[in-house]
Parts: C-alpha cells; sequence; structure tokens
C-alpha cells in the first residue's frame, strides 16, 4: 500500500517495562455510544494494566491526533453522518505508519473495512504475527440494508481479506461456522467476557417501578443497545402491545427514534455501566428480538445481573441461552416473543435468573476469558507471550 508522508503520533517515553511484549489493538468500532467491541477493548485494556506485563496500546478514530499517555493513541477522522460518533479511517497509510511506528509483536484488528489492510501492511512490514477479530457478521448486515444479491460479493471480500491473517477470532460458533463456509481456514473460537463485579444482582434498585411510574406488580422486562435494525427493536414494541398493560417493556439505548408506546419506556444511551446494571439488575428478565447477534454480549450481562433471558432461535443468541436459563422462541414474529415472555412468568423466573447468573460467573468472566485470549496470542506470537500467559494464569 502507498503511504503517507504524515508524521506518527508521538508516543510517551519507554517504561521500565518497555521490553514487555507489546500488543495493538486497532478497530473504528470505537466512539461515545459503541457497544459490545469497545467494552471487550476497555475490559483487555483494564485487565491487563492490572494482571499481566503486557503493554497495550489502542489504536482508534477520533477528532484529532492525540496520545493520552497511557496507551490510547487517536488518529483524527471524519464522522460518518447519523452513526452515533463513529469516525471513517479514510487514509490507511496514515494508520500504517502509526502502526509501524508503535513497533508491536502482535496488532489485533476489530473491524472489516479499512484497518485491517493497514494492519496487515504495518505486520508484514514489522514481521509480526496480525490478528482480525470478526466481530461484525458484514454480509447479513450489508444485505439487510440492500438486499440479499450483495451478500455473495461481500462473502467474497471477506474471504479476501480474513485469508491474509494469521488467525481469525470469532466470537461464537455460528460465526466461526460462516468464516469456514467463506473459506477462511485459521478460525479461533474466542467467547467475549462480562465484569461480574459491575453486573451483580446486589445492583438491584426496588424504587425502579416508582421511577418509572410503574405498580410495583408489573412484570417488568428489559433491553439495552443501540437501536439499530437488526435489533428489531420495532418486533418488540409489537410483542409487547400483545402482552398488553401488565407487562412493561424497558429499552435502554439510543440510535433511532421510537414511536411512544404505552408499555414501553425509552431511556438514552447509558455511558457509565454501573447504571446499566443497576437498570438491568431491577427488572425481571432481559429480552432480545435481534437474530444477527455475533455474540449477544448484552444477554451475558443480563445473566450476570440474575436475569433470565428471552430470545430468537438465531444468530448467536441461542448460543447462549437455553432452558436452564431462559428460553428462545422462532424469530421474526412478535407473537412467538409474546407467547415466550407468558411462558417464562408460568416458571420460575427467579431460578433461572439464579442458575444464568452461576453459568456467568463459571465460563464468562473476563479472567477466565482473556487468558484464553493470551493463549491464542502465546500461540502466533512466543515467546513473547509465554510468561504472560503463566503471570495471567495466576493472577486469575
Amino acid at each position: 500500500m502507498k503511504t503517507s508522508n504524515a508524521r506518527p503520533v508521538p508516543g510517551p517515553t519507554p517504561s521500565a517495562a518497555s521490553d514487555a511484549p507489546h500488543l495493538v489493538d486497532t478497530t473504528m468500532f470505537f466512539a461515545p455510544q459503541s457497544g459490545g467491541v469497545k467494552r471487550y477493548l476497555l475490559a483487555k485494556r483494564a485487565w491487563l494494566a492490572r494482571r499481566s506485563d503486557v503493554r497495550h496500546t489502542l489504536l482508534v478514530p477520533g477528532a484529532v491526533d492525540r496520545d493520552d499517555g497511557n496507551g490510547l493513541v487517536t488518529l483524527a477522522a471524519p464522522r460518518i453522518p447519523f452513526a452515533n460518533g463513529y469516525r471513517w479511517p479514510a487514509r490507511s497509510g496514515i494508520w500504517r505508519d502509526q502502526l509501524v511506528a508503535l513497533a508491536p509483536d502482535l496488532i489485533e484488528a476489530g473491524d472489516p473495512y479499512l484497518l485491517p489492510w493497514a494492519a496487515l501492511d504495518a505486520g508484514q512490514h514489522l514481521g509480526v504475527p496480525v490478528v482480525g477479530f470478526y466481530h461484525s457478521d458484514l454480509p447479513r448486515l450489508i444485505g439487510a440494508r440492500l438486499g440479499r444479491w450483495c451478500e455473495p460479493g461481500v462473502e467474497r471480500y471477506l474471504r479476501r481479506l480474513y485469508r491474509q491473517f494469521d488467525l481469525v477470532l470469532a466470537p461464537s460458533r455460528v460465526m466461526a461456522d460462516r468464516l469456514a463456509a467463506a473459506g477462511v481456514e485459521r478460525v479461533a473460537l474466542q467467547p467475549l467476557g462480562v465484569d461480574t463485579r459491575r453486573f451483580h444482582p446486589q445492583h438491584r434498585d426496588p424504587g425502579l417501578r416508582r421511577e418509572l411510574g410503574l405498580a410495583e406488580d408489573t412484570r417488568l422486562l428489559v433491553f439495552a443497545g443501540r437501536f439499530s435494525r437488526e435489533k428489531n427493536i420495532p418486533l418488540l414494541l409489537d410483542a409487547f402491545r400483545l402482552l398488553g398493560p401488565r407487562y412493561h417493556l424497558l429499552l435502554i439505548g439510543g440510535g433511532r427514534c421510537l414511536r411512544p408506546h404505552p408499555n414501553a419506556t425509552v431511556y438514552p444511551y447509558q455511558g457509565r455501566a454501573g447504571e446499566v446494571a443497576r437498570l438491568m439488575a431491577s427488572c425481571d428478565a432481559l429480552v432480545h428480538a435481534g437474530d444477527q447477534e455475533t455474540f449477544g454480549l448484552v444477554a451475558l450481562e443480563g445473566m450476570a445481573c440474575g436475569l433470565p433471558v428471552v430470545g430468537v432461535r438465531a444468530g448467536a443468541i441461542a448460543e447462549l441461552v437455553d432452558a436452564a436459563v431462559g428460553l428462545v422462541v422462532p424469530p421474526g414474529s412478535a407473537a412467538a416473543i409474546a407467547d415466550g415472555v407468558v411462558a417464562l412468568y408460568q416458571g420460575d423466573p427467579a431460578s433461572l435468573g439464579r442458575r444464568a447468573r452461576a453459568r456467568v460467573e463459571a465460563e464468562y468472566g473476563w479472567d477466565r476469558v482473556l487468558y484464553g485470549l493470551l493463549t491464542h496470542y502465546g500461540r502466533l506470537a512466543a515467546p513473547a507471550f509465554e510468561a504472560t500467559e503463566a503471570t495471567a494464569c495466576a493472577a486469575g
């Protein structure tokens, strides 16, 4: 690729630990109202700073070129209109030069657009491995907007891109299978995780129903996330219209305006995870109509708060939710969602919620998940990450 003459953003003076292996994450999925990818990156960043000797740098688009001196580097990029603050990195040469200047031992690219190409170019120049994380199911997203006719072309693009990585991480089996079907061979399953201290049943607020102006016996369910097309929010609202006034839906998020609904309340995007946890833990269950989830982090966050989940039998949600922790219904049907909610209350939702919490604690805490991630890194970049695997294991 042709490189830019622009100078890289100056970095901080190397510390005494500068000989530690250096990991750089880069993605455009990092904005003020970002979802699961941003939460994963921030959790990884905090965990590495606290529990291992890996140096970590996050290189993302921002309003200006800036290094905060603590491992967060932004390069100026224009905002994408009507996209909740996301920015488009338009010139790959600048990003490639910055990645080379950071001199990482391993690069992880977290989106399928321009930045992975810059990462691959930088990795080839430096002679270091480059990992792609398949967070976004691009063919289905574009197909839902432009029509199914374009999906084969998008799959050819993904095959050409992801075949070049040393390893591609998939957050769920359904995403790993789609990569394999597209002809990508070096794929490993790598789930995301949950902060089990922050998302916890102890944050339940018994005053939430009063805050919402509801009777104390109202059956209250919650969904949190971007109100994008693939989340099927209108389907949820139709389901609650069928359920009637005894049931109420709390929607937490943003991205589109929703029409008023008699048994739904909309809260805007909550920047503090603690407030999201309070709201979730104060409801009876989480309900999710999205059928294109690549992982379904919000379902796990709800489960960590002690909530059972009503989801649809599509995408990655069905890998997280079974009869022990909730139920799944056929996709695309408001009536099926409504019937699933009724069936949930006919059982023992509190018991399901306790089992949901126990499952998250056993399988999806960040210590367990990120140790597995370092194991993948160690196989690619040994011996650079070998010592940190032992450190992470002891810390976990």
